[in-house]
């Protein structure tokens, strides 16, 4: 990407007052929606750099490189923004599960039934992909 294209993204980037956009990722082939993180400008900026996707973590508050600890990475095929320029989509090649609870993806409940239903089963053991914290 050019300086030219880098900035022109980021001048229409409508950021909130912490300086942050939400960014969903999904996977680039069968459109599964993966998870939702937050975007400052220089998550977008190293995404676009390195080709691995990287978000902005609120609660470690810094830059936070997809699979850098887990090894659960998202190598980047496409950076988009949607017409109102809050919010990123980010079409990814996805390694391993992209939810911290071992799952695929992040939205493995449903409402079905009337009842809040758990629709995916863990992949992944999260504490041996992140520690204890998991």
């Amino acid at each position: 990407m050019t300086d030219t294209a880098l900035t022109q993204l980021l001048a229409e980037t409508k950021f909130d007052a912490n300086g942050l956009v939400p960014a969903i990722a999904q996977q680039h082939d069968t459109r599964e929606v993966l998870m939702m993180a937050w975007m400052n400008a220089d998550a977008i900026r190293e995404t676009l750099e390195s080709g691995r996707v990287c978000y902005w973590s609120r609660s470690r508050q810094a830059l936070w490189k997809k699979g850098e600890t887990s090894g659960q990475i998202q190598d980047l095929k496409e950076l988009r923004i949607d017409c109102d320029g809050d919010t990123i989509l980010v079409l990814v090649d996805q390694t391993g599960v992209a939810c911290h609870t071992g799952r695929r993806n992040c939205f493995y409940r449903a409402v079905r039934d009337g009842a809040l239903t758990v629709i995916a089963e863990a992949e992944a053991d999260s504490k041996a992909l992140y520690g204890e914290k998991g």
